[in-house]
């Protein structure tokens, strides 16, 4: 038989904390990193920002609903670097 837990942890605070660091890192990528070299790291800092994610939901301890939360911050954390990444885009092709 199973004990249920009496005050579950939260776990939205790690998922937008993975978004957070995504969006650290898409800004940080995006100022340092080269045009021509820029999706390339964006890449790396998303493979970062994965196993950030299994980290934090992995510490938290909470098996249920594990695949759920990992899938999310890493979606999330794709968004939000998209977003930063559409934002240099255009900002490169923008006369200035």
């Amino acid at each position: 038989m199973a004990v249920p837990e009496l005050a579950p942890r939260r776990t939205f605070g790690g998922i937008v904390a993975v978004w957070i660091a995504a969006a650290v890192i898409g800004v940080l990528v995006g100022l340092f990193a080269g045009d021509a070299w820029r999706a390339q790291w964006l890449a790396v800092g998303l493979g970062g920002c994965l196993i950030l994610s299994f980290a934090i939901q992995l510490w938290s301890g909470r098996s249920q609903g594990f695949t759920q939360r990992v899938a999310a911050s890493a979606l999330g954390a794709l968004v939000v670097m998209g977003v930063i990444s559409l934002g240099f885009g255009l900002a490169a092709i923008v006369p200035g």
